[in-house]
């Protein structure tokens, strides 16, 4: 974006490049979206960017689901055999 926005916070050590990680990454997609899209307004920008984040969050958690539900069948299987 075309602003420095200055937060104060209280994280300290490692968590402070993970923070900066995170506002440099959705930093690069507004760009993405302002570069993809006809939209050069910054909140329009910032907003199609939470969405695609919340979109990918949805994603990895829906995935997350359904390979701890492999997960567990397997146990189960491994555990039926064993009990055998």
């Amino acid at each position: 974006m075309s602003k420095l926005i200055v937060y104060s916070c209280n994280v300290g050590g490692d968590h402070i490049h993970a923070l900066v990680a995170a506002a440099q990454n959705l930093n690069d997609l507004v760009e993405q979206m302002k570069q993809r899209s006809s939209v050069r307004n910054d909140q329009k920008a910032l907003l199609m960017a939470a969405l695609h984040l919340s979109h990918e969050l949805l994603e990895v958690k829906s995935q997350q689901a359904e390979q701890e539900q492999q997960h567990d069948s397997l146990i189960d299987k491994l555990s039926q055999h064993l009990s055998i």
